[in-house]
């Protein structure tokens, strides 16, 4: 069937609270430089990126009453459809409190009692018409309809930063490309060094896996390929690194779409993570295509250099 929508997704739906202050985190006390609000969550903000970037994404995680629901109204505004997803009444974003200290470094509280996955009654038409699934740790809640996605061929692009257990080993299972930070992947695979936990992640099935690691870049393994791959990350001031996760699997994603090779999708996301580092909140620094190709164009851009080989 023809793909109406190229990226869909369902996950974390946040509104944050962003406190801005004159000292770094660690200091314990600081001056409160500024305020804002904005809209989040990993797999609402991975979609606004897809958006921005030109691409047809769709969430279909729950959400509540039309009249009612700001954030729905906020990914509309951003050119996310949400004509597929499923309303509950007692639906309702993630609210959390985010400080960020004057490098960029945030520490974010969050309260995430709300709904969460999607409706099992999603329908098999809804999946198909996409290319790629997006995913965060909360798609626990449903992961037969991950299940389904990839019956359906879909790339599933995983975001995942804790772990609760069988629930979630199956959900990685399930995703053919993990993309999750460093620092999870170290505790998960009780590993430290990035190219035993690349090989600790991998299964037959897997297309890639990339571990991100912020200012050092991120370590790359795909299928079919006799390498492993390190792409250092741009050299940015950063004013405010909250969403550049989301970002980055929102790029990956896109690249995805465009025919790229889990490396380059890395490349490509890199750029756009560098981008929405250098602006404050979780959306208002998102990159558009033009300014994505205008960085990869740039003499110093980061290339890609292998790293070791496989077992």
């Amino acid at each position: 069937m023809a793909h109406n929508l190229q990226v869909l997704g369902f996950g974390a739906l946040a509104i944050d609270d962003i406190i801005y202050v004159d000292r770094p985190l660690s200091a314990g006390k600081g001056k409160v430089t500024n305020r804002t609000q904005d809209h989040g969550g990993n797999v609402a903000t991975a979609l606004v990126a897809v958006a921005k970037l030109g691409g047809r994404a769709g969430f279909i995680g729950w959400l509540s009453e039309p009249l009612t629901d700001v954030s729905a109204r906020e990914l509309e505004r951003h050119g996310v459809d949400i004509s597929f997803a499923p309303r509950r009444a007692d639906a309702r974003p993630i609210r959390s409190v985010i400080t960020v200290g004057p490098e960029g470094d945030r520490f974010i509280a969050y309260d995430d009692d709300v709904p969460h996955g999607t409706s099992e009654a999603l329908a098999d038409s809804t999946l198909a018409q996409a290319q790629v699934l997006l995913i965060d740790g909360y798609a626990t809640h449903a992961d037969t309809i991950v299940a389904r996605a990839r019956m359906l061929g879909l790339a599933v692009v995983a975001d995942i930063e804790w772990t609760i257990g069988p629930a979630t080993e199956r959900l990685m299972s399930l995703s053919n490309h993990l993309v999750l930070p460093l620092k999870f992947a170290q505790t998960y695979s009780c590993e430290t060094d990035p190219t035993l936990i690349l090989h600790k992640l991998w299964s037959d099935d897997r297309t890639a896996v990339v571990l991100t690691d912020g200012e050092r870049g991120s370590y790359i393994r795909q299928a079919e390929d006799g390498v492993l791959w390190h792409v250092p990350a741009y050299e940015v001031k950063a004013v405010d690194t909250t969403g550049a996760g989301d970002c980055f699997h929102g790029a990956y994603a896109f690249a995805l779409i465009q025919g790229k090779q889990p490396v380059d999708c890395a490349v490509y996301a890199t750029a756009a993570a560098a981008i929405s580092v250098t602006g404050p909140g979780g959306r208002m620094a998102l990159p558009d295509q033009s300014a994505c190709l205008a960085w990869l164009a740039r003499e110093n851009a980061p290339v890609p250099r292998p790293i070791a080989p496989p077992d």
